[in-house]
């Protein structure tokens, strides 16, 4: 008997871990991204990568300045805004 609460024990504690993983959201798209960096001014994109959990957006605004963007990829926001 006691071998058999061991692997419902170690059954359980697996399907746990798993639930938690599957519930992970998944990161935006990049066009949701370039509509966040877009709502801020930026105006014309030259570079977009992204790097684990966050969007890399440079580009120019309106006035020609040059922007840089560090958007959370999972929930879109804004972390860092360079000008």
């Amino acid at each position: 008997m006691r071998k058999y609460m061991m692997a419902i024990v170690a059954a359980a504690a697996l399907g746990l871990t798993q639930s938690a993983m599957a519930y992970e959201a998944d990161p935006i798209s990049m066009q949701i991204a370039l509509r966040v960096a877009s709502d801020l001014g930026l105006s014309t994109v030259s570079y977009t990568e992204l790097n684990g959990d966050q969007w890399e957006i440079q580009g120019k605004d309106t006035s020609g300045r040059f922007m840089t963007l560090y958007i959370d990829a999972r929930s879109g926001e804004v972390r860092n805004l360079y000008r």
